[in-house]
């Protein structure tokens, strides 16, 4: 069975063996989904169908984890721990299948589950799948929740979050948007790219992609985006190698747009690998000035090499340093802008890492925001007086946004929240009533805003 199970676990046979193989590697070996799914994807031979087929069972399954398990809790014994972990990946991803995905006819879904565990175990196993996904067709896949479960556990399990979650996003932004946020994570993220604006503009572009065939419209929330839907890996075309676009979520770009540097100017980006924040600024600072791109960790710098080379951007220097270290190499005060995107618990992107919303800690929230407190302090230093510094996450915890921004300016007087964002940035945010008024020089965008990544930026000015 071991050897059997290892042979398997070698050589996926289609897309289902292919997902199940993620998943045993993202539950036992804590492997990032994303990263293990591309690795595999580009080792196997399957077919486009085949391979959407495996991703959209890779995510959908880790997204809908806790629900899945809670129904499977009622049908298999000792569920889930006394059940082998490939046999719990196989059932879950076999029930999502029935429960989710109605394409998929539901005995095909059974008959490849019951083949699956017949080549990778025996015909007790194969049994035990055959009669737990037979007995839910019988009753019904989707079974009812009690009526009477508190709302936090009730929006737990129908959107399939974490309770502890759910009941933080409940206090931190009420009941009706924590349940809408966490229906929006589950809906599976567009595709958006930023227009290069040294080599193009957006219409041209624009009228480029539709004529290739494209679904493309332009962003409602980023001046500089083009969203696009069915259109593959915009990595992979003409436009991406010519150096007229980069593939980047809209909220994140509004971080380089808020901190708007001007032509000439000396900019500092602490946190920049794989370099889209920093390949931004330069674009709009014109290629004139200095754009220091700085990662703690070396293999990534040539991530940002590459981006700027393929975009040609010549005002963009790469550092490899603990951005908490950054003062012992740039001098004091000498940045007109500095950006700290800084490392957050990333709740922003669950969409895209479902993982995430699994792994993640209370404990984690509360360490990283002391990080985050240590990061903004070293940051502040650089900044001249007079100048800019920008911080931003892709998280939606206010332990680690606006919480951190109160922390630091209650510590750093000659701080303000600076409120003169771009009409581009600002116009858009009012329109959906986002921001209020008078505006505060902050905002949490989430999930369900715009389809975009949950995202926090504030600007902050030396006085």
């Amino acid at each position: 069975m071991a050897e059997q199970h290892k042979k398997g676990a070698r050589r996926p046979d289609g897309p289902r063996e292919l997902a199940l193989e993620v998943l045993r590697r993202v539950e036992e070996q804590g492997a990032y989904s994303g990263l293990a799914l591309h690795g595999m994807l580009s080792e196997a031979e399957l077919s486009r169908p085949d391979k959407a087929l495996a991703t959209e069972l890779v995510y959908g399954t880790i997204q809908r984890l806790n629900t899945i398990d809670q129904v499977l809790s009622s049908k298999v014994k000792g569920w889930p721990r006394k059940v082998e972990p490939w046999v719990r990946c196989l059932l879950r991803l076999s029930y999502y299948q029935l429960r989710w995905l109605e394409r998929v006819p539901a005995h095909a879904a059974v008959d490849e589950a019951v083949r699956i565990a017949k080549k990778r175990g025996h015909a007790g196993i194969a049994g035990l799948v055959n009669g737990v996904l037979r007995g839910l067709l019988r009753e019904g896949v989707t079974l009812p929740l009690p009526a009477d479960l508190p709302v936090a556990e009730r929006i737990s399990l129908t959107h399939s979050h974490p309770r502890w979650l759910v009941e933080r996003w409940i206090a931190a932004y009420g009941e009706q948007t924590a349940e809408t946020l966490c229906a929006a994570d589950n809906e599976p993220p567009h595709a958006s790219v930023r227009v290069n604006r040294l080599r193009t503009d957006r219409a041209a572009l624009l009228a480029d992609m539709a004529e290739a065939g494209l679904d493309v419209s332009p962003s409602p929330l980023s001046a500089d985006a083009i969203v696009a839907t069915r259109a593959g890996s915009l990595a992979d075309t003409p436009w991406y190698r010519n150096g007229l676009l980069t593939v980047q979520d809209e909220s994140s770009m509004l971080v380089a747009a808020v901190a708007d540097p001007k032509p000439g100017m000396s900019v500092l980006d602490c946190c920049a690998a794989p370099g889209g924040k920093s390949t931004h600024l330069a674009e709009i600072m014109q290629n004139r000035g200095r754009v220091i791109a700085n990662d703690v960790h070396p293999h990534k710098r040539p991530l940002i090499d590459k981006q700027k080379e393929r975009l040609g951007l010549g005002i963009i220097e790469t550092t490899t340093s603990d951005a908490l270290a950054l003062t012992d190499l740039l001098p004091p005060d000498s940045m007109d802008v500095v950006l700290l995107d800084a490392p957050c618990s990333g709740f922003g992107v669950i969409r895209r890492k479902p993982e995430i919303k699994w792994n993640k800690t209370p404990e984690d929230i509360a360490g990283l925001a002391e990080l985050q407190h240590q990061l903004l302090r070293a940051a502040s230093a650089l900044v001249k007086p007079g100048g800019v510094l920008v911080y931003s996450t892709c998280t939606i915890t206010p332990e680690e946004n606006g919480e951190s921004i109160r922390v630091f300016l209650a510590d750093h007087p000659h701080f303000s929240l600076d409120s003169e964002w771009p009409d581009e940035v600002l116009e858009p945010l009012r329109e959906r009533n986002i921001i209020p008024e008078p505006f505060p020089g902050m905002v949490q965008l989430l999930p369900h805003h715009f389809g975009s990544d949950g995202f926090f930026i504030a600007r902050l000015r030396r006085t």
